[in-house]
């Protein structure tokens, strides 16, 4: 029996396996997909998250193509870039990054004389999703709630008094905060500030952020209370036990 009071953790590792996989894949992919280019191709560019910007040199998602300007002797200062007319590997990982990240290039990596598809800030979530995917599919087991199962990955032996005097959702939420606040400090400090952060800071304080996602992500697909008899099955840290309430007591309330 495992720690959850089922027989096996067989979903929450394929779970897990997923999220490292697709994380995994994306996450080598940022620095493969320039390599594939045409060295000088990619670069510099300035989109907007959440939009596209490159798929086109002119016309539909061309608006990153407004900058290219001519240089001085007839070549090109800022060249156009259209992922969609270099190699299929190469369109599909940057325009997921044209989607999804500004690709502003002082805050990007190069590879090949090529802008990678994300910045560093994005390069950093995505390498702490891959470890969340990795410490979940060892470590997460379903306990009939998202947040039970995020909490999962401690040791019973820390949640003890948590579950015996029910703090757990205080916990839940600490854990979330203390994840997420480098990556919001950061980031606003920049935003509201004069403060300009570096390439190392986005990418150490996108692990952590990237990492509560992974847990998270995991733990939404891994809690099933239908896998268990009833919520007395469920094993928890401290000899606790779910109890459901009665409709007259929902009432009541």
């Amino acid at each position: 029996m495992e720690r959850n009071g089922l027989s096996d953790r067989l979903r929450e590792a394929k779970i897990g396996g997923w999220v490292l996989g697709v994380s995994g894949f994306l996450l080598v992919s940022f620095f493969l997909a320039p390599a594939t280019v045409e060295s000088g191709t990619v670069g510099p560019l300035e989109g907007r998250a959440n939009a596209i910007d490159y798929y086109s040199k002119d016309g539909f998602g061309s608006y990153g193509n407004q900058n290219a300007v001519e240089g001085d002797e007839g070549g090109v200062c800022c060249p156009a870039f259209a992922w969609s007319e270099v190699n299929f590997y190469a369109a599909i990982i940057y325009g997921f990054g044209d989607v999804n990240c500004h690709q502003k290039a002082e805050r990007s990596w190069e590879v090949n004389n090529n802008q990678l598809p994300v910045c560093t800030r994005d390069v950093g979530i995505f390498a702490g999703l891959f470890i969340g995917g990795v410490v979940f599919s060892r470590r997460g087991w379903n306990r009939w709630t998202v947040r039970d199962t995020c909490l999962s990955l401690l040791p019973d032996s820390m949640l003890h008094g948590v579950y015996t005097s029910n703090r757990r959702t205080m916990v839940w939420l600490a854990c979330g905060v203390l994840l997420c606040l480098p990556l919001i400090a950061d980031g606003f400090l920049q935003l509201l500030t004069s403060y300009e952060s570096t390439n190392l800071k986005r990418i150490l304080t996108g692990i952590p952020f990237g990492f509560g996602l992974g847990i998270l992500m995991c733990s939404m697909f891994a809690a099933r209370a239908e896998a268990f008899r009833g919520a007395g099955q469920v094993l928890l840290p401290g000899n606790a036990r779910f109890t459901l309430m009665s409709k007259q007591d929902q009432e009541s309330e």
